[in-house]
């Protein structure tokens, strides 16, 4: 090879290398890493940060705690209220959103709410049934996933009661089974609203743990209150939940 030759060869080289260092560094710069508080930082500019999916908890959203069972259900409840005290809920619907303000002074209805959010099963439920001018109520459906989630969550336990509210318009409350409950534990999987007037609270103030009430979308509350349905009161067309944890 000539000496101009090896000089050009030389040249292209380095010219070769710093294309693949300046495309590494643009890969780099592209790429958000995650902070140590959970916060997603933009490399482009480490002052500013987004919104994270994974709240500053000691427990992963999605991490599940030991299984529940009638046994431990208050104990691993309390201990994880406290490390996920979060009292904001968020349900997209096809008619609308609906946003949920838990209460504090019933912390293990508070904590069950935001345990199953967060580990997405409301997603595979529907608001599975629909009394106009009374309630709606949701946390069930056809699907063999919600069966398949419920095993897997605790399909035996339930929440001891906490009846400390009356019902009101916009109510948010747990349901419960008729059969041995004289005690009026919550079924933990399903929950309704009530929007009926107070007449229609005799049978369930007293009976049932009122634990939060809506703050946004009682128009889409009443919509779906007002949907067609079948003879059992599930809607006709199924009325699909995504959920999520505001605050």
């Amino acid at each position: 090879m000539s000496y101009l030759g090896k000089i050009i060869f030389v040249c292209g080289c380095v010219i070769l290398l710093l294309v693949q260092c300046e495309d590494t560094k643009n890969k780099e710069i592209a790429a958000p890493i995650n902070s140590p508080n959970g916060q997603i930082i933009n490399t482009d500019n480490p002052t500013q940060t987004k919104v994270s999916l994974i709240p500053n908890d000691s427990i992963p959203p999605t991490k599940k705690i030991e299984k529940l069972t009638q046994d431990n259900v208050v104990r691993l409840l309390t201990a994880y209220g406290k490390l996920h005290p979060q009292t904001k809920v968020k349900f997209t619907t096809p008619y609308g959103t609906i946003v949920i303000q838990l209460f504090k002074d019933t912390p293990l209805h508070r904590a069950n709410f935001i345990y199953l959010v967060k580990q997405g099963y409301f997603n595979s439920t529907y608001f599975h049934r629909v009394v106009s001018n009374f309630i709606i109520q949701a946390g069930s459906s056809d699907n063999a996933l919600t069966q398949k989630d419920r095993y897997a969550l605790g399909h035996t336990y339930r929440i001891p009661n906490e009846i400390k509210h009356k019902h009101f318009y916009g109510s948010l409350s747990g349901a419960k089974y008729y059969r041995d409950n004289d005690d009026h534990k919550t079924e933990p999987f399903e929950f309704f609203i009530f929007l009926g007037p107070t007449s229609s609270t005799t049978h369930l103030d007293g009976n049932y743990t009122v634990f939060g009430k809506v703050i946004e979308g009682m128009d889409v509350v009443t919509t779906i209150s007002k949907l067609p349905k079948d003879a059992k009161e599930w809607p006709l067309k199924n009325v699909t939940i995504n959920a999520s944890v505001l605050e």
